[in-house]
């Protein structure tokens, strides 16, 4: 699978650890940056970058680092066709999946730890859409509010 993983200068740090972990995972990391905590990176910027690649089919999945993970989670759903969330429990992580074919995890650097983030990482990663009628319906009309937005 091929990732996104992108972060502003507060999630720098968990980033890398969750870089490293989606590698060892034996997915593809396509790495959006920021590549310092030194240097001050708004998470608009980077969590645009991560949806586009979501939006053009050239990653799976996404997920995006910032403080909370909630900036990036509002930023990333401005684009079509991503759900992002915030995460930081694993039932979430997984359940946003098969429930609601979320796309991008969000995680707050300054919130959890890297061994959950982890955890929900390899959650958020392993888990597929699960195409149940009632699933497949409400996605449906997520997706009709999307286009009725424009």
């Amino acid at each position: 699978m091929r990732v996104a993983i992108g972060c502003d200068h507060a999630g720098y740090t968990l980033k890398a650890h969750v870089a490293h972990a989606v590698a060892e995972m034996g997915h593809e990391v396509i790495n959006l940056g920021t590549d310092s905590p030194d240097v001050a990176t708004d998470y608009p910027h980077v969590a645009a970058a991560a949806a586009r690649k979501i939006h053009r089919e050239q990653a799976d999945r996404g997920i995006l680092l910032c403080g909370s993970g909630v900036g990036a989670s509002v930023a990333a759903n401005k684009l079509r066709g991503v759900r992002a969330a915030v995460c930081h429990d694993i039932y979430s992580a997984v359940q946003g999946v098969e429930h609601d074919d979320m796309n991008v995890l969000c995680l707050g650097g300054r919130i959890i730890g890297s061994a959950l983030a982890e955890k929900l990482v390899a959650g958020f990663l392993d888990a597929g859409f699960d195409p149940k009628e009632r699933y497949v319906r409400r996605l449906e009309k997520v997706k009709d509010l999307e286009r009725r937005a424009e």
